[in-house]
């Protein structure tokens, strides 16, 4: 089993979602992991140049598009190659980081990570499972004041990706100790699933 792990903590040695990716990774067990920390190496946003160059066919796109395309190539081909996607989800200011945004836009191609169909979207990213690192100093998941979680869910959706679980630790500032505690026996849960 091939596991994607996707960092987007600005913190280092303080970040909780990079405890429990570090704690799902050691549940799940598995030997070989990729690991994409876009926090550490940001990726670049998405441009004009970019948009153009999706919407070409292979054959047509020149030396300028393919460069232009490369790292969402090869940001894609890790996913398409990957059965499990691990991702830290910290929250910044009630969303995700604008990494994970910039990540996103990346991957998300029309025709080759979706398609538009008669019935509408069909993602291609079918038989994959994600595993959300969630954590937030006040931000509940799911509540009110939450923008990411529900965006994670539509959009790996739209993507194909269906199968999601998050583990969250949020309120942080509220009880660390018991959100923590929480989040690890989620954690325990996945181990004893598989």
């Amino acid at each position: 089993m091939a596991t994607l792990r996707i960092e987007t903590s600005v913190n280092r040695e303080n970040s909780v979602t990079r405890q429990l990716t570090d704690r799902i990774i050691a549940t799940l067990g598995d030997s070989d992991v990729v690991t994409r920390d876009i926090a550490s190496e940001p990726l670049p946003l998405i441009d004009s140049t970019w948009a153009s160059a999706r919407v070409k066919p292979a054959e047509e796109r020149t030396e300028l598009d393919q460069e232009a395309l490369a790292l969402s190539d090869a940001l894609v081909a890790e996913v398409q190659a990957a059965d499990t996607i691990v991702i830290s989800a910290p929250i910044y200011n009630f969303t995700i980081p604008a990494s994970l945004k910039a990540w996103i836009d990346l991957i998300a191609r029309v025709g080759v990570t979706f398609r538009y169909t008669e019935d509408g979207p069909q993602g291609l990213l079918e038989d994959k499972r994600v595993i959300v690192a969630f954590a937030s100093g006040g931000t509940g998941i799911d509540s009110a004041a939450d923008f990411a979680s529900g965006y994670l869910r539509f959009v790996l959706g739209f993507l194909g990706i269906t199968d999601v679980t998050f583990v969250a630790a949020d309120q942080l500032a509220v009880d660390a100790e018991g959100t923590i505690a929480r989040a690890h026996a989620q954690i325990d849960a996945l181990r004893d699933a598989a």
